[in-house]
């Protein structure tokens, strides 16, 4: 989970409640069954409760986060495993923006550097990556460091389960595997007592 973008997301639902933890936690919290859980119904968000994903508890309707977290997205650093969007070419020559000491990391991460008059330079051109690659470690490492962004953080509401009447619903299919996830309680009373 990228941390600052989510800090972004609990900055602008302050009002409300996100929950990331353990899945199997979660899961018992909630009630894995019928005979074992909270509420009528929480044991199909516990069925749910896969990868990467979250409870978000609101009393906002559902027009309103679907309408937020449908318009949320931000451009965000690939990681390894992601797919490149676009090709990047390395010209030759001096990399002037990086200090003389990070020429050793520079050529660890698989560039031709060399120190020239203490100026970090690139020996010949380079191809970090071509489109539609899946990235490596190394290739991840070097467009953050070149300052390329191809991934795009986003959270996607796939259920929705209201408190008040016990209904749960599938809002969206599967989505891309590498996306942020999130499930979402509407109504949910989380002062209420056990």
């Amino acid at each position: 989970m990228r941390n600052n973008k989510l800090k972004d997301v609990r900055n602008a639902w302050k009002h409300s409640r996100i929950f990331f933890g353990k899945n199997k936690v979660m899961m018992v919290a909630l009630g894995r069954e019928p005979s074992s859980e909270y509420r009528e119904n929480l044991h199909k968000v516990s069925e749910h409760l896969r990868g990467e994903v979250g409870l978000l508890f609101t009393d906002r309707t559902k027009e309103e986060v679907d309408e937020w977290f449908s318009s949320f997205k931000e451009v965000d650093y690939a990681r390894a495993g992601n797919k490149a969007t676009y090709t990047v070419s390395l010209d030759m020559g001096p990399l002037e923006h990086f200090p003389h000491s990070m020429e050793p990391q520079l050529r660890q991460l698989g560039l031709p550097t060399a120190l020239k008059k203490g100026v970090v330079t690139l020996l010949s051109d380079y191809e970090v990556c071509k489109e539609g690659d899946v990235l490596t470690p190394e290739q991840a490492r070097v467009l953050k460091l070149f300052g390329y962004e191809m991934a795009e953080f986003k959270v996607t509401i796939k259920f929705l389960w209201n408190s008040e009447t016990g209904e749960f619903q599938k809002l969206t299919g599967d989505e891309e595997e590498g996306e942020e996830e999130e499930e979402e309680e509407e109504n949910a009373d989380i002062s209420e007592n056990q």
